[in-house]
C-alpha cells in the first residue's frame, strides 16, 4: 500500500479489443524529524512507477492528473530489459489492483476562475388592480 503524489499526468496506451494500460509515477515522502540527541534527519522523497490494467487504467486516463494524491494497493513486479546500448536494465513496478482518489474532485478546470455570485432578483409582487377586486 503506497500513499502519495502523482508526479506528470499519466501514460495511457490502448491494445487489442480496447484494453487500455496507464503508468504513473508516485512520490511518496517521508517527513523530517530530529533525533533525540539533536541530529536532525531530512525530508526524503521516493519514486514508484505505477503500472494500471483494463478498467482501471481507464479511470486512470479520466480522473487522475498530475499533483492527485493517491491511495494504491497492488503487488510488485520487477523485471529487466537490454537498452538501444545493449545494457541490461533493472525496472521495479507496482501492478495496482486498488486505487482511491483521495484528492477532492474538481469544480472547474485549472486557470478557469469560477463566476462571481449574482445575487438573486427580488420576487417581483404582481400589480393588483383594485377595481377588479371582488370584495
Amino acid at each position: 500500500m503506497l500513499i502519495g503524489n502523482v508526479g506528470m499526468e499519466p501514460d495511457v496506451r490502448y491494445y487489442e479489443a480496447d484494453q487500455a494500460v496507464a503508468q504513473v509515477r508516485l512520490a511518496t515522502t517521508e517527513r523530517g524529524y530530529t533525533l533525540p540527541n539533536g541530529t536532525q534527519v531530512p525530508e526524503h522523497t521516493d519514486w514508484h512507477n505505477l503500472v494500471f490494467y483494463r478498467n482501471l487504467a481507464k479511470v486512470v486516463e479520466k480522473y487522475v492528473h498530475k499533483g492527485d494524491k493517491l491511495y494504491v494497493e497492488g503487488r510488485i513486479r520487477y523485471r529487466h530489459y537490454d537498452d538501444q546500448r545493449g545494457q541490461r536494465r533493472f525496472v521495479t513496478e507496482i501492478l495496482v489492483e486498488n486505487m482511491e482518489m483521495l484528492t477532492p474532485p474538481k469544480q472547474q478546470a485549472p486557470g478557469v476562475q469560477a463566476p462571481e455570485p449574482q445575487p438573486a432578483p427580488a420576487p417581483q409582487e404582481p400589480e393588483i388592480d383594485s377595481d377588479n377586486l371582488p370584495f
